[in-house]
């Protein structure tokens, strides 16, 4: 998508392992793709629906 600012997770290591990358810098959507496959597709969510789940997910995490 034209104008994606795209940003490593903060919870991704160094390692080269599971990372993910998001852009949320578009009005109206959220987008997320695989590190190690950035052709590989791109998940889209509304904002509110990925703030749910980065919520939840910081709830959730082990400490």
């Amino acid at each position: 998508m034209t104008g994606a600012r795209w940003r490593t997770s903060t919870y991704s290591g160094t390692n080269g392992g599971s990372c993910v990358e998001v852009a949320d810098n578009l009005s109206g959507v959220v987008l997320v793709r695989d590190t190690k496959d950035r052709d590989g597709g791109t998940l889209r969510f509304a904002p509110a629906a990925w703030q749910s789940f980065v919520t939840l997910a910081k709830q959730t995490a082990p400490n």
